[in-house]
């Protein structure tokens, strides 16, 4: 006996491909991300640059956000040029708008900025973050300040809520793309929202919110075709890592604890192209781990 899925695919037709005259089949790709707007907090540097530039690369308008347009500086080729710019200079579509992440009034400028360039939002990538822990000797709960407490949260946690909010509203109201889907939301968690990490309080525990934040968000808006997906990042080398191995663990150390070594901006884009691409039109409320094998141990 077949069951249905067995049925359904032994009718289901093969598509034809087509043959190149080299005898290699050749699959004709369009851009991913083509006719979606997408706002990227934190693109002036690191992981929010990479995938700035990448949904540029997949035919995406992006309003790059940020408290300052300039990166930290440094990494030369960030310092050099501007995300906005970078993406312009390349013959994609980009503004920046400054942002504060935890300021509602500056999120829903934001989003009213985008819809002023570009008539919509389709994608929101939550991905502005700080660790106050590794600015600083690490410290447990008992010793940790409300500040330290506090601005972890604002940042972290109510960017998400703000953004989502905002991105939202704006979403409901617009028409679907054509894909039928109205929304691409992917907040950047990090592996300290699956698992704990040693004298890291504020910061795990607003990454934990993070993961719970996207789920909620997920099946609340999923009847509305509005996606929310969460990766988790394991330890990525990017100019707030050095604050990591100056103040926590040594280069060595925190690259043992991935079995693939430590990851670099570029390893987390395709899980954001992905995520906000027709391909992943039946996923919402999912926490992915990009982490070199870290959290599989």
């Amino acid at each position: 006996m077949y069951d249905w899925l067995t049925i359904r695919t032994l009718i289901t037709p093969i598509p034809s491909r087509s043959i190149t005259n080299s005898g290699q089949t050749q699959r004709a790709m369009a851009p991913r991300l083509s006719e979606k707007v997408a706002i990227v907090t934190g693109s002036s540097s690191g992981l929010g640059r990479a995938i700035a530039l990448a949904y540029a690369r997949e035919g995406a308008a992006v309003i790059c956000a940020d408290l300052n347009r300039e990166a930290r500086g440094e990494i030369a080729e960030e310092a050099n040029l501007c995300t906005d710019d970078a993406i312009k200079s390349n013959g994609g579509q980009a503004i920046f708008v400054k942002t504060d992440v935890s300021i509602a009034q500056d999120f829903e400028t934001l989003v009213a900025e985008a819809v002023k360039a570009f008539g919509r939002v389709d994608i929101l990538v939550n991905n502005a973050g700080i660790s106050m822990e590794s600015r600083q000797a690490p410290t447990p709960v008992h010793e940790t300040s409300e500040f330290v407490w506090d601005t972890t949260m604002a940042v972290n946690v109510k960017s998400v809520f703000l953004g989502s909010k905002y991105a939202i509203r704006q979403m409901l109201q617009q028409e679907p793309h054509r894909s039928g889907h109205r929304g691409w939301i992917i907040n950047i968690s990090s592996i300290y929202g699956l698992v704990a990490g040693k004298t890291n309080p504020s910061y795990a525990a607003s990454k934990a919110a993070v993961v719970n934040l996207t789920k909620q968000v997920g099946i609340d808006y999923a009847e509305h075709k509005i996606h929310s997906n969460a990766i988790c990042p394991g330890y990525t080398q990017t100019a707030i890592f050095k604050d990591t191995i100056r103040n926590m663990d040594s280069f060595e150390a925190i690259q043992a604890m991935h079995p693939m070594g430590l990851g670099v901006p570029e390893d987390i884009v395709g899980a954001a192209v992905f995520l906000a691409s027709d391909e992943a039109k039946w996923i919402t409320g999912a926490t992915l781990a990009v982490d070199g094998g870290f959290t599989a141990q």
